[in-house]
């Protein structure tokens, strides 16, 4: 009976993922939540498509923000941020996935964008970050909204990567 009961869990859960709805708009807090499974206007991919897509060379586009210099710290201490981990070869184009962004973030989208493209907006970039997310959702949406039409979106991130087989290794960020 019990493993009755954790099948229908599974199922439900499955069920309730498919039921979020896309917003009209960016999403804000909070980003860690269950996300829809569709993304208008681009192509929405699994672990083993990911896999498959990064073999081909397929530009990935992780959109995880920058862990910050913690307020408080006195002045003159040392703070070393600690390493970013990401899908091997992706592009960390950080904090580019809030609901808002300033010109910065929004300039390092799209020059970030433009360059992994080389200027083709029909060329697939995969953007993910982790997984129940909606940093990557954002960005794949605002990754549309510039006329791109080879965006993949990966929901499962990072996780679904490594559950897949898949490592990690430290990035940089990219730009500015």
């Amino acid at each position: 009976m019990t493993r009755l009961w954790a099948v229908l869990a599974i199922c439900l859960a499955g069920a309730a993922r498919a039921e979020v709805p896309e917003p009209q708009d960016y999403r804000g807090e909070p980003y860690r939540s269950e996300t829809p499974a569709t993304l208008a206007g681009a192509r929405v991919i699994d672990a083993a498509e990911a896999m498959r897509l990064h073999g081909q060379g397929v530009p990935f586009i992780d959109v995880l923000p920058r862990t910050a210099r913690p307020e408080g710290l006195p002045e003159g201490t040392l703070w070393n941020e600690p390493p970013h981990l990401s899908i091997p070869g992706a592009v960390w184009l950080y904090d580019t996935g809030y609901d808002r962004l300033a010109d910065a973030e929004q300039a390092r989208l799209a020059e970030g964008l433009a360059r992994l493209s080389g200027g083709d907006k029909a060329a697939p970039m995969v953007i993910f970050c982790k997984r129940d997310c909606w940093m990557s959702w954002n960005a794949g949406k605002r990754a549309v909204a510039l006329g791109y039409r080879g965006v993949i979106w990966f929901p499962d991130g990072v996780e679904g990567w490594q559950e897949q087989g898949g490592t990690l290794e430290p990035v940089t960020p990219a730009g500015p």
